[in-house]
């Protein structure tokens, strides 16, 4: 498939999670997402109606990080703040699975919280993404989670918070992709901060890619494409 700079940009989830950032980072995010025509912004649950008013009018969504990053909220008040970003300009979700339930090999409950999590998303037309924090997971975790995620199919299912001891990995997005196959996307987050490590994430199967780094990545990419005198790149998946 060849993509153009564009196509690249609507790939990229442009990413302020921290917990000092102002109401003027978060323009800076929104006016970055607007002049590069990211995908998204990816921001705090509390940022959703900033954001969402800053982007009014585009067709960039505002992207509510739920029981981020830690994942240990119950599955009601996973659902409570995912209507509420949702009612506050949300328009697309990113939740942190409940990791100790995972670890106590209680999968019945994470398919329950997947599946309520879809449900209230979906009911809003919103697509819901499930952080799987792979750093913490061993590769039959990851496979098991897929496999949840195969049959519960929510839109995305993503490697990390970017929060974790380490961030995405290349083998992770091909080990999720080969399971969930075209039923669900993934995301790549977490450590990507260059334009060899977004393509590398591509060409592995990533339909999303969540970083801070977008601008420079896109920079980057444009100025390949000008040194080769080319307007796509082709990558082969």
């Amino acid at each position: 498939m060849k993509y153009t700079i564009d196509d690249f940009a609507r790939l990229i989830d442009h990413t302020n999670l921290h917990a000092d950032a102002s109401n003027e980072d978060m323009k800076k995010l929104c006016d970055e997402a607007k002049k590069y025509h990211f995908k998204m912004v990816a921001i705090n649950q509390v940022q959703s109606k900033f954001c969402s008013e800053q982007l009014k009018n585009t067709d960039i969504d505002t992207g509510a990080a739920i029981a981020f990053p830690l994942g240990q909220q119950t599955i009601e008040s996973k659902v409570f703040d995912t209507e509420d970003a949702i009612k506050n300009g949300a328009n697309e979700i990113d939740y942190v699975i409940n990791i100790t339930e995972l670890k106590n090999k209680n999968y019945a409950y994470i398919k329950e919280e997947m599946k309520q999590m879809v449900n209230i998303c979906h009911k809003y037309h919103v697509p819901c993404k499930v952080i799987f924090e792979n750093c913490y997971l061993t590769k039959e975790e990851i496979k098991k989670l897929a496999e949840i995620a195969k049959e519960i199919k929510p839109d995305f299912i993503k490697t990390s918070t970017g929060f974790g001891p380490s961030g995405a990995k290349v083998e992770d997005v091909k080990l999720m992709k080969s399971i969930v196959g075209d039923n669900v996307k993934v995301k790549a987050a977490g450590g990507i901060r260059n334009s060899d490590d977004f393509l590398a994430m591509v060409r592995a199967g990533a339909d999303r890619i969540g970083c801070s780094a977008g601008v420079k990545i896109i920079e980057a990419l444009k100025q390949r494409m000008q040194d080769d005198n080319v307007t796509t790149i082709e990558i082969n998946r």
